[in-house]
């Protein structure tokens, strides 16, 4: 399992160089760009797609190369394989089929931008992409409010203002928030923001809202002491709002955290909806 850089192509290893000349064989996401990397190193071998919709059976055709002696690299379309990339269930078939899986460390976006956020990302949670349609997008994100780690995801430019909308709305504008854009490349740029600062930094520039990105939310605070104090409030606002608007009209009697807020008003229609016979759940919100 080959490392590849995530746009820099000087971030190959020279390792992963030295494996990728060895080996008999190259299993790849994309063989085209795969193609274009090893040229750019004069590197010639076979190469084999090994893709999202074809990764099983591709699995049994790498086993057979395998069972015949040869050595096989397998890499992504950039950075590390099977971090939200194929290359997982080729592990788990391969091992399977009683061979060594060998890793070789290199390029990732989640450890690039973790690298670069500061102290308040020391304990995370990696969740990938979110549901591209707002439904299910809010459903994943309503759990993880009360989440006490930092979350790092990945989106893709066509997306990322309504998902850094949505994160606000889950989980309150006062979080930090870490914008790493096209980590690597030419036009890299890092941003650090709040929740409720997200949307509007990214409309200032059109630039801004092209390239991959990952986002790093800050987790959950500590409950306190004096986190009770407001449930009558929020049991009265919660009657007629969601949690979110009843979080935000709480903060505004209270000048307590909307995050604070919001992670008690979750907790409060939990245990409404648990008291009722209900599921728990509430409508979207936004």
């Amino acid at each position: 399992m080959v490392a590849t850089p995530i746009g820099n192509v000087a971030d190959i290893t020279l390792r992963a160089l030295h494996v990728l000349g060895l080996v008999d064989r190259i299993a790849a996401e994309d063989t085209r760009n795969t193609g274009q990397l090893l040229a750019r190193y004069g590197i010639s071998k076979p190469l084999l797609a090994v893709h999202q919709h074809n990764e099983r059976a591709a699995a049994l055709r790498i086993i057979e190369h395998l069972q015949a002696g040869e050595r096989v690299a397998y890499v992504s379309d950039a950075g590390t394989p099977g971090i939200s990339d194929p290359g997982a269930k080729l592990v788990d078939a391969v091992r399977e089929a009683g061979f060594p899986v060998i890793p070789l460390p290199g390029a990732s976006a989640l450890a690039t931008a973790l690298s670069a956020a500061g102290d308040w990302v020391a304990t995370f949670s990696f969740l990938g992409f979110l549901p591209p349609k707002a439904k299910q997008r809010a459903a994943t994100l309503q759990p993880l409010a009360t989440h006490p780690y930092a979350m790092v995801f990945y989106e893709a430019p066509h997306r990322i203002v309504e998902t850094v909308e949505a994160l606000g709305e889950a989980f309150g504008g006062e979080r930090k928030l870490l914008i790493a854009r096209e980590l690597t490349k030419l036009h890299e740029a890092l941003h650090q923001c709040t929740l409720a600062e997200g949307p509007t930094w990214l409309a200032e520039d059109a630039n801004r809202q092209r390239g991959e990105f990952v986002l790093v939310v800050e987790g959950a605070q500590a409950e306190t002491a004096g986190e009770h104090d407001h449930d009558a409030l929020l049991g009265i606002l919660l009657e007629e709002l969601t949690v979110s608007s009843a979080a935000k009209v709480a903060a505004a009697i209270t000048g307590v955290s909307r995050n604070a807020l919001y992670t008690r008003a979750l907790a409060l229609k939990k245990d409404e909806d648990e008291d009722d016979g209900g599921d728990g759940g509430e409508e979207s919100e936004g």
